[in-house]
């Protein structure tokens, strides 16, 4: 009898398959990598063929890993980069164009046009999103505007809009299925969140056709069944949330007032609001964490666009270290008395500042600045970054916090460098779980409960084990310092800071 869940996990460098059993110990597993394309200054594509292929790669690899047949798999969830856009032929399923990746700018003016129009009080009411190019509306519009024939083709029914879940199910289903679940659409700034439906107003402004749309299902809902021909078995796809939006759920933040905090590419912090969407006061975006059986839970969330992606700037940019993991190491051996900040704003900055034409600086560098002061720096900013967002969320959340512990997931989290400072900043502990890879376990479970071979919510969150706490060592005195110093840097780094200098001048 089929027994696993499949998990995939299609993120903004790799795309990564699992393979659980039915006591969600991991079976088999595999992880692609695939090409970034950055065609100009604050642009970032993907090929939507390559998407596929390091999904279909990561799953054969997981099922060899595992040595099991595709059916011997009970159910597949599917967790992905969210706000990525793509658009595709109905009938022959060809992308019209490469897909445009959640850090890319390039809307950047049609933001700023709406804004000056008055539009994004509508947006936020709707959405609880702000006028930004992080989100896919305006990505959808960019490509009907600039696409030879896209917006004739689109309002004629041929074309068919997806984040990367709705590309994947397309794929999967053998073009049976254009679906998507609750957080993806929640994040495109086209999907009322209050209504639990696509805002027909928000479509006018934006020009998109409604023909265009996936169906918006829960998170634990039916996607449809995969093509034999294609995965090689019939079967169903039953769970699928953004990968944010997975974390919390493989994190167990199951109550108001959990906290959890993913360090990938980027880093995002949600926090969970219950069954009332709370309004931020603060910059900080209201979402849909996730949609069961029905019933919206919302979320506070935080984004910052470049955490993983700064260490992987210190590899492939500045070429100071072979591998992610020594970055920790490079940072210990920095000298203590020189005060440098990086402030990542390579593709502008997120939550709270939301300067999209901001870019990245550094800031006190010396003679003596070497390879260990950058690592340290660039580490040292995620920490920063997170307590900016923590700040924003306090000044916005008023209910009874459940825990007042970071949970953390994610690739950047097996530093222990990191860990510490980034509770040393905060001035609050941080639970590193066992399971570190919260992401793709949320997807497992969303699959796995709705097959009937997982548990719910309550033991699964029982189930919930930590590897190490990290607890505040710093003292207050030099933690005040040090984050003055960030907030320094951030100041000058934003682009109204440049403006008034260039104006003074």
């Amino acid at each position: 009898m089929a027994d696993h869940i499949l998990a995939i996990d299609q993120g903004t460098t790799s795309s990564r398959a699992m393979i659980f059993n039915a006591d969600q110990k991991v079976a088999g597993q595999g992880q692609k990598e695939f090409a970034q394309h950055f065609p100009n200054s604050g642009w970032v594509e993907h090929a939507p063929e390559d998407i596929w292929q390091s999904v279909d790669w990561a799953i054969r690899r997981a099922l060899r890993e595992a040595a099991l047949q595709p059916a011997d798999i009970a159910a597949i969830g599917i967790t992905n980069q969210r706000e990525t856009t793509l658009v595709w032929d109905r009938g022959t399923g060809a992308p019209i164009h490469n897909a445009i990746v959640w850090q890319d700018r390039r809307t950047a003016p049609i933001c700023e046009t709406l804004r000056a129009e008055g539009k994004e009080d509508l947006v936020t009411e709707r959405t609880g999103l702000l006028l930004d190019p992080y989100f896919s509306g305006t990505k959808l519009k960019w490509l009907l505007d600039t696409v030879p024939g896209a917006r004739e083709k689109a309002e004629s029914g041929a074309l068919a809009f997806g984040t990367v879940d709705s590309y994947l199910i397309w794929r999967l289903t053998g073009g049976r299925r254009h679906v998507t679940d609750a957080t993806n659409a929640s994040r495109t700034l086209m999907f009322n969140i209050i209504e639990n439906d696509w805002d027909d107003d928000l479509l006018a402004l934006f020009g998109i056709p409604r023909t265009l749309l996936p169906q918006v299902l829960d998170c634990d809902g039916d996607f449809g069944v995969t093509d034999a021909g294609v995965f090689g078995a019939e079967v169903p796809i039953l769970g699928v949330a953004g990968d944010q939006h997975a974390a919390m759920l493989g994190q167990a933040c199951f109550a108001p007032g959990m906290l959890k905090s993913t360090y990938g590419t980027g880093c995002f912090a949600v926090l969970n609001t219950g069954d009332t969407p709370v309004r931020s006061h603060n910059r900080l975006l209201t979402t849909i964490a996730y949609r069961l059986g029905g019933k919206s839970t919302y979320g506070l969330e935080g984004s910052i666009f470049i955490a993983g992606a700064g260490v992987q700037w210190l590899r492939d940019g500045l070429k100071i270290i072979g591998k992610a993991s020594d970055s920790g190491r490079l940072a210990s051996d920095a000298d203590p008395n020189q005060a440098v900040y990086l402030v990542p704003a390579f593709v502008g900055l997120g939550a709270p500042y939301w300067d999209a034409e901001a870019r990245g600086a550094i800031f006190g560098l010396t003679r003596n600045t070497g390879p260990e002061e950058f690592a340290r720096a660039a580490l040292e900013a995620v920490c920063y970054q997170t307590a900016d967002l923590l700040d924003a969320m306090r000044g916005d959340w008023q209910g009874e916090a459940e825990a007042t512990v970071l949970r953390v997931d994610g690739g950047m989290v097996a530093s222990d460098y990191t860990m510490q400072f980034l509770a040393d900043i905060l001035d609050a502990p941080v639970d590193r779980p066992q399971m570190l890879e919260t992401t793709v376990l949320g997807a497992a479970w969303l699959a796995g409960q709705a097959a009937g071979l997982w548990p719910g919510q309550e033991r699964f969150a029982a189930s919930w084990a930590r590897e190490r706490q990290f607890r505040p060592e710093m003292d207050a005195g030099t933690r005040n310092a040090k984050l003055a110093g960030w907030r320094d840097a951030v100041r000058r780094t934003l682009t109204g800071y440049a403006d008034g200098i260039q104006a003074r001048s």
